[in-house]
């Protein structure tokens, strides 16, 4: 083997490079050493015969992502959820975890008719906003450059940057034929943890918490469970405490989970004891949560009910939520049943190296407090113990066209239309059918009527 195909082989797999620190760094009673030298000596020598035999020469990046295609591909065979993050994408994990970036502030996706990079909706206040980016604006370029959506990732790296930098977006505004290019300056962007049912017309910045004023019923949605969730949840149940709320819809539905700490921490929230969620490891020991009576919100519990709405994508951390409310008594599960991911990932970063790579690793499943299983194993069945069950009587099931119905409304209710100034369009406007969130109104109000 050529001193140029060892290099790449010693520098690019930092990774087996680290496990064979770990291996051999391990005690010699506890490591079946000769079977980890053969291996990870395999996989040496098998990148080594792509690297001087394949059918044309790989440039450095490609065998990076051969590499990384080949640790992630034996980690999904060990369970869906563990995974191998390279730079790019441990940087994207690390900033959707923060819920800050610096950016612009807006939603996008790709339009499924052109394939190109559409505005669902600027965030209101932000840059984007501010700069006057519409939702429904196609983005053509950005810094002058034709947008390869081939690379997404670099397309979205390419508009977020360093706050204070300066961004050129070339869009273009429907029913308009001309192209307008669009100068903002990058600023710390906060990703929203929590929103309401309905933006207020005279200031869309705000979310008007409250679905029913004369029953004193708010809703909220947590949509993240990043590094703010807890803050941002509390600071909004505060405000509505301070106008008089007696009741709340907490709506987790297609919320995929997130920081578990901080589901324990918005447990504790509307608990004052009990347990909260429990974690086990491969030898069955863990550790339990407990809530505690400090800083308990809507208080007293039996005149302040809550709901709690799930569905089929509801997972993790909502799970978590979700069960331990509901075990508790403190509040009813009205919806559909959740996804079953009971299951909890380490991030390890990898060696010390800069940029930094990432193992993520599922080490524990965890618990409700009754004690019943949460995770949905690959051969489980529907009549299986596993994830979060409506309250009984309180099912609601949707069919596929209700489904799309309702997504399609929410998200008309949720786009800022117009520029700064421009009020917000009313509820009516963007209609909405949503029998969950009638069969929660319906629940609370018997409630408070006793």
């Amino acid at each position: 083997m050529s001193r140029r195909n060892l290099a790449w082989l010693l520098g690019v797999p930092a990774v087996i490079i680290v496990g064979l620190t770990i291996v051999f760094a391990a005690p010699r009673s506890q490591r079946p050493r000769d079977q980890d030298y053969e291996l990870v000596q395999l996989v040496v020598e098998v990148l080594g015969e792509v690297d001087q035999k394949y059918v044309r020469e790989l440039t450095p990046e490609q065998k990076r992502r051969l590499v990384s295609d080949m640790i992630n591909g034996g980690l999904e065979r060990l369970d869906p959820y563990s995974g191998f993050y390279d730079t790019e994408e441990y940087g994207q994990f690390e900033k959707q975890t923060r819920g800050e970036f610096g950016g612009i502030g807006i939603h996008v996706g790709i339009d499924r008719a052109t394939g190109m990079l559409r505005v669902t909706s600027p965030m209101p206040g932000t840059p984007a906003y501010e700069g006057g980016i519409l939702a429904g604006d196609v983005i053509l370029k950005v810094d002058g450059k034709a947008l390869d959506m081939s690379r997404y990732n670099e397309v979205l790296s390419a508009i977020q940057g360093p706050p204070g930098s300066a961004v050129t977006l070339t869009v273009q505004h429907e029913g308009e034929t001309e192209p307008t290019d669009i100068t903002v300056k990058r600023a710390k962007i906060e990703f929203p943890s929590i929103m309401g049912d309905r933006r207020k017309p005279e200031n869309p910045v705000e979310w008007d918490y409250f679905v029913d004023r004369e029953s004193k019923i708010a809703y909220i949605r947590l949509v993240a469970f990043n590094e703010h969730a807890v803050g941002d949840l509390k600071k909004a149940i505060e405000s509505i405490q301070a106008e008089g709320a007696r009741g709340l819809v907490l709506d987790l539905r297609d919320n995929p989970g997130g920081l578990l700490s901080q589901a324990v921490e918005i447990c504790d929230l509307f608990m004052v004891s009990g347990p909260i969620v429990s974690t086990r490891d491969r030898k069955g020991k863990g550790r339990s949560s407990e809530a505690k009576a400090d800083g308990t919100l809507l208080e007293p519990a039996a005149s302040h009910p809550i709901v709690v709405l799930m569905n089929q994508n509801s997972a993790s951390a909502s799970e978590v939520v979700a069960a331990a409310l509901q075990d508790s008594e403190r509040a009813i599960v009205i919806g559909e049943r959740s996804y079953g991911k009971g299951s909890v990932q380490n991030v390890i970063e990898l060696g010390d190296r800069e940029p930094k790579v990432a193992l993520k690793l599922t080490t524990a499943t965890y618990w409700r407090p009754s004690g019943a299983n949460i995770h949905r194993g690959v051969d489980m069945k529907e009549t299986d113990e596993w994830g979060v069950k409506p309250t009984a009587g309180y099912e609601v099931k949707l069919d596929e066209k209700e489904r799309a119905d309702y997504l399609k409304g929410r998200r008309a209710r949720d786009v800022v239309h117009g520029k700064p100034g421009t009020p917000v369009k009313k509820a009516e406007d963007a209609p909405l059918k949503d029998r969950y969130l009638e069969k929660a109104l319906e629940y609370l109000r018997g409630e408070l009527k006793k």
